[in-house]
């Protein structure tokens, strides 16, 4: 739950537009749908292991981005999660940041590109 506010406050601090919340593949999902500013955003958990994830899509560069910022602060799953244990502390700042990133991801993506040809 705690991570489910984090993703509606990164949304309003952002200013991304409302955030539909879905499921896909019976797991939470969010989505700037109406903005298209952002990525989607899935959590999971795993009961057999007592771990949940926070999923990002893999074909963007939103993983590796995180790596260099956070190396020592998240464990991740290849090019789309980071991963939690139950009973570990959330760094919510940094977390914060990651999922502001994915909610801006298109629209940051389009301005980064329009700079490069000015």
């Amino acid at each position: 739950m705690l991570v489910r506010q984090l993703i509606f406050s990164a949304a309003a601090i952002e200013g991304v537009g409302p955030i539909t919340e879905t499921l896909k593949w019976g797991q939470p999902a969010y989505l700037t749908e109406i903005s298209k500013s952002g990525t989607t955003i899935r959590l999971g958990s795993n009961a057999d292991t007592g771990s949940y994830a926070v999923y990002f899509h893999c074909q963007t560069t939103l993983l590796a981005s995180f790596r260099e910022m956070y190396s020592d602060v998240f464990r991740y799953e290849g090019n789309r999660a980071i991963v939690f244990d139950i009973s570990d502390h959330i760094p919510e700042n940094e977390l914060m940041v990651c999922l502001t990133m994915a909610l801006c991801y298109h629209r940051d993506k389009v301005a980064r590109s329009s700079t490069r040809y000015q």
